[in-house]
């Protein structure tokens, strides 16, 4: 669906359930792309807005994390292409409507282009666990369609989340990964250093995110 906000990827081809589209470690230094898109995929609850323990279930319920904005406007000032990948399994388990679903991220993006922002695209995986798709992270569906759309060089984007599913599939997908420490990031990181899983660094937030991968590009914004 096309907005003036950017794109809305309902849905992804590599899933057999559903009849709609659902929608490697940090190196150090992120190599030019040429002509190819270079993106920051982030989730949103956790990384974006507040991660409730009951979802976020309308517009009124959703709250931007302090300076989650101002990173996103940063990012998308230097010519960095900002797309959100979300798992939305609330679709499927009835609890949140699809529609509504689409119209809270369409409202994220419109607040975020009103500051002199973007979201290139939003996609977002709405199935349960059980389902098996190939779409919900940390499977790399989402970040693999979005590629493949926006023609992505995945090697030289860089995936933010605050869970292990967010970087297992930016490391799937051949990303650097940034571990936030907002949302549910603290326990998802004592988690990863009690089962020897790496790969990723940490960051106190997007913010912080942000001034990583600035560093890494050597810009200023």
């Amino acid at each position: 669906m096309e907005s003036g906000y950017g794109d809305m990827v309902p849905g992804c081809p590599c899933c057999p359930v559903s009849g709609r589209r659902c929608s490697d470690a940090w190196t150090g230094g992120l190599r030019r792309p040429g002509r190819r898109i270079r993106g920051i995929f982030l989730d949103r609850d956790g990384v974006i807005n507040v991660n409730r323990p009951d979802h976020v279930k309308n517009w009124e319920e959703f709250e931007f994390l302090p300076g989650a904005i101002d990173a996103i406007v940063r990012l998308s000032l230097v010519g960095l292409s900002p797309f959100v990948i979300t798992n939305q399994a609330v679709v499927n388990q009835g609890v949140v409507p699809r529609d509504l679903v689409e119209w809270i991220n369409l409202r994220m993006q419109r607040v975020i282009e009103e500051r002199g922002g973007y979201i290139r695209a939003v996609a977002y995986c709405p199935h349960r666990q059980d389902e098996g798709c190939g779409c919900r992270k940390p499977r790399p569906g989402l970040l693999l369609d979005l590629a493949r759309s926006y023609d992505v060089d995945l090697g030289a984007s860089v995936v933010v989340g605050d869970a292990m599913s967010d970087i297992e599939a930016g490391q799937a997908a051949g990303c650097s990964t940034i571990l936030v420490m907002t949302g549910r990031g603290r326990d998802q990181y004592a988690l990863a250093h009690a089962t020897g899983r790496n790969g990723f660094v940490v960051a106190a937030d997007l913010t912080a995110a942000t001034e990583m991968v600035f560093r890494s590009m050597a810009v200023t914004a």
